[in-house]
């Protein structure tokens, strides 16, 4: 892709996401989020192959329903209470389409059924963008609407996704799609503390972030999209077969490694607002997660010789993708465990 024409779309999409961070009024918000839309589609559809194509249309498709929804829902609460200001959504109908539409944005169960499809027709660096950057704007108007929402919708959707994200994943060859259910399932644990503690969502979302780019990045930098070619990583490049292993637990919630942070300050949140048994099943759901990424710490580290794999074991040559910004996030993803006192300060 022409330098200029990127230059431009990745500028528009920090326009797109800043507008709607900065905005209290529901105009400027659809606006941000059109922008956000507009601005990704190109580079979505840059390879002209069938299937990024394919997944474009039905990424527009999409956004553009729910946009269109949540400037309807803009449009009903003005009319009922006079004001489009954020902060004074009261009317029952015009919340319940605003939080059914940024669902349906960031891929929260029941309205996830597009995320896994248009994350396996992209490449992987786009897929990292959609996963991580694309759900800041809509998270934002989620977190500054939050107390208008029903709080028992908000428990309901958090473990829906928390459940489908874990059940889903599991039958699942293709990596791209493990990384979408994951997401799904990372979605819900920052929805259902939601109302309690929104300090915790933003957490959780930062996490997510880190964690997300970690395993997008290692899985370029090895030009890995299905688990069996993970079985020949390890040839080609041992130390990073070690830290992807490690990643992928950390975005599983395993202690010590960072992933287990929010989970923790999440589940102990719940067990003091009186929820034992949701955190119960929230703690279950993390369990079935779980299991998917040992499935590819197993296929990344544990089948080498005398086991045999279906994949062509490659030379291991020199590359010329950057891995700093690799090296950052993994150090991150792995590391940040330790400062949860300083992190819980910060943000509270």
């Amino acid at each position: 892709m022409n330098p200029y024409v990127l230059t431009t779309l990745l500028s528009s999409l920090g326009l797109g996401t800043t507008l709607t961070f900065a905005s209290s009024h529901w105009l400027l918000a659809w606006m941000g989020l059109e922008i956000n839309t507009l601005a990704i589609i190109p580079l979505m559809a840059q390879h002209h192959h069938p299937r990024a194509v394919e997944a474009t249309t039905k990424y527009f498709l999409i956004q553009a329903t729910a946009a269109a929804v949540i400037l309807f829902a803009g449009t009903a609460n003005a009319w009922a209470t006079g004001e489009w200001s954020m902060a004074s959504v009261s009317d029952p109908i015009a919340t319940t389409m605003v939080l059914a539409a940024l669902s349906l944005k960031v891929g929260l169960a029941p309205m996830h059924f597009w995320m896994p499809e248009v994350l396996q027709g992209l490449d992987l660096l786009t897929g990292l963008v959609l996963s991580t950057w694309q759900k800041l704007a809509p998270f934002a108007l989620i977190i500054q609407t939050s107390q208008a929402f029903d709080p028992l919708l908000l428990t309901a959707l958090g473990l829906t996704s928390t459940l489908i994200g874990g059940w889903g994943g599991l039958n699942q060859t293709q990596l791209r799609k493990v990384l979408a259910y994951s997401s799904i399932a990372h979605m819900g644990w920052m929805i259902i503390v939601l109302q309690y503690a929104p300090h915790l969502t933003f957490l959780a979302l930062l996490m997510y972030i880190l964690m997300t780019s970690a395993a997008f990045l290692t899985l370029k930098l090895s030009y890995a999209t299905k688990i069996g070619t993970l079985a020949t990583t390890w040839s080609k490049t041992p130390l990073l077969t070690a830290t992807a292993a490690l990643v992928f637990l950390s975005l599983g919630g395993l202690p010590p490694l960072t992933g287990f942070m929010p989970k923790w300050l999440i589940l102990q949140e719940l067990a003091k607002q009186g929820l034992p048994f949701t955190a119960t099943i929230m703690a279950l759901a993390a369990l079935i997660s779980l299991y998917f990424y040992l499935r590819l710490c197993y296929s990344m580290t544990l089948i080498i010789s005398p086991n045999t794999a279906a994949s062509t074991t490659p030379w291991r040559t020199q590359t010329t993708q950057v891995s700093t910004p690799l090296a950052l996030f993994t150090m991150m993803t792995l590391g940040l465990l330790p400062i949860t006192p300083a992190v819980t300060a910060l943000l509270i």
